[in-house]
């Protein structure tokens, strides 16, 4: 929050650009086990094994290091079971949640809010155990075949898992990331063609559902509820070729006075991948109040609305009401610097999870080399404008003449970034506040009327069709 004021305070980005202490080693043993995986781990050479046995060596001081010392060895042996394998998986998951710790830690004291000590439960639970070895089955002969020896062979194994685990809710989770998963190698089918692999990208992929095989491991305990008020913050958009979610940032702040916390609500759907742009609010607008609320800048006025420790608000309409106008601008440099951040469950420890809600302004932005950065307390911070959905009026432009900015601080290649979901910007001698979900509940821009009668277009074709293959 720049500059200070009597409701927040000064953020410190120098520490921001400060060297953390072990992250280059940790995220070195994972690149390394990373490297294993692209030619797989059906024959290992020895380049694999070095890149095992460090893996085995970052955790040789936690209560990991028996384990994976073991099944490093016998996956160098080419002999590595599909429980070897998860635990390989769990030990990577480790190093890059340690790293994950230290980067938030970084930002706690970089932005100078508290962040929840509460503990947070170890899932738990029985699950449809058949199907989720079978999707094990189906990870582990990934990892054998690497991502250079996929083919449509290998690939197409996870079809028939991913259709009968879809139905079942308690699956879902896993179901969608095979699905995702399996369509992107698929694209990148044969392996032996590819000049790029993402290595990093398939290994986060392959470990995370790797470990959601394991019983009980996809829950997400409810831990409470949530009575009082709720002020949207801003709306970041995440777009798949077969999916989208819209995820609410906002303050919640307690009916029985205690303190205000961060929190966060959700709405997601698949989408085919003909429907883009502002037409994604198409597929998302019946089906949560608060996007409404969001786009209107309302409130929301809650009454036990089911909530995790980790602040994910399990939206149910009938636990929310809107109420009165809610200026997310006023809510960030009045409430947020004095919301408390929730806790992290152990499986979302990962650097690309991180997704902090900050207020700047009194900043200064410029551009080089069609990179826009804004210079904070002296000091620079990269912003991300390739994360600002087209389904809305925020555009670089915007940003980059801005006075304040509402974002999500990320670490992403190395360097923190701020995502902006909103900027107050000046346009025809005006202030105005332009937000990524401006066009939630429709717009009067040309260019969005135009884009919102293709998508309406599109979605009703798509949807007629869909009727028609039912009656059928």
């Amino acid at each position: 929050m720049v500059p200070a004021d009597p409701g927040g305070g000064v953020m410190r980005a120098d520490l921001l650009a400060e060297t953390v202490d072990g992250l280059d080693e940790a995220l070195a043993a994972v690149d390394a086990f990373d490297r294993a995986l692209v030619t797989g781990l059906l024959r290992p050479q020895p380049a694999q094994t070095a890149g095992l046995t460090a893996l085995a060596h970052a955790v040789a001081g936690t209560p990991l290091a028996t384990r994976v010392a073991e099944a490093a060895g016998k996956a160098a042996a080419g002999a590595a079971s599909e429980d070897h394998l998860a635990v390989l998986a769990a030990a990577r998951t480790a190093l890059l949640g340690s790293v994950h710790d230290a980067l938030t830690t970084r930002i706690e004291a970089a932005i100078g809010r508290p962040r929840s000590e509460e503990a947070l439960p170890a899932p738990g639970g029985p699950q449809a155990g058949n199907l989720l070895v079978a999707a094990r089955s189906w990870l582990s002969d990934l990892a054998r075949s690497g991502w250079q020896g996929i083919d449509h062979d290998v690939v197409s194994g996870a079809a028939h898992v991913v259709s009968a685990m879809l139905p079942d809710p308690a699956l879902r989770r896993l179901a969608t990331l095979l699905d995702g998963f399996a369509a992107e190698l698929a694209a990148s089918c044969p392996g032996t063609a590819l000049e790029r692999v993402p290595a990093r990208r398939w290994a986060d992929l392959w470990s995370r559902a790797m470990l959601l095989t394991l019983p009980g491991a996809a829950d997400v305990p409810v831990t409470g509820t949530a009575t009082g008020r709720l002020l949207p913050l801003g709306v970041d958009v995440q777009e798949h070729a077969t999916a989208v979610q819209a995820q609410v940032h906002a303050v919640f702040e307690p009916a029985d006075g205690a303190a205000p916390r961060l929190v966060r609500a959700s709405v997601s759907g698949p989408k085919p991948d003909t429907v883009v742009g502002v037409g994604l609010w198409q597929l998302l607008r019946p089906h949560m109040s608060l996007l409404a609320a969001a786009g209107e800048g309302r409130s929301m006025d809650l009454a036990g609305m089911p909530v995790t420790a980790e602040g994910d608000l399990v939206w149910s309409n009938e636990h929310a009401r809107p109420s009165g106008p809610a200026d997310a601008f006023a809510t960030a440099r009045v409430a947020l610097p004095t919301a408390t951040d929730a806790s992290t469950a152990p499986l979302d420890r990962h650097p690309a999870r991180i997704a902090v809600p900050v207020f700047l302004e009194g900043y200064t932005a410029h551009e080089d080399g069609g990179a826009l950065t804004f210079t904070v307390a002296g000091h620079p911070l990269v912003v991300d404008t390739d994360r600002i959905p087209t389904a809305g009026p925020l555009t670089p432009e915007a940003v980059a003449a801005s006075s304040a900015c509402i974002g999500l601080l990320r670490w992403d290649a190395g360097t923190y970034r701020v995502q902006p979901l909103a900027v107050e910007t000046t346009v025809r001698k005006k202030a105005v506040a332009i937000h990524a979900g401006g066009w939630i509940g429709g717009t009067t821009d040309k260019a969005g009327l135009k884009a919102e009668k293709t998508a309406t277009d599109a979605v009703a074709v798509l949807r007629e069709r869909a009727g028609r293959l039912l009656r059928k």
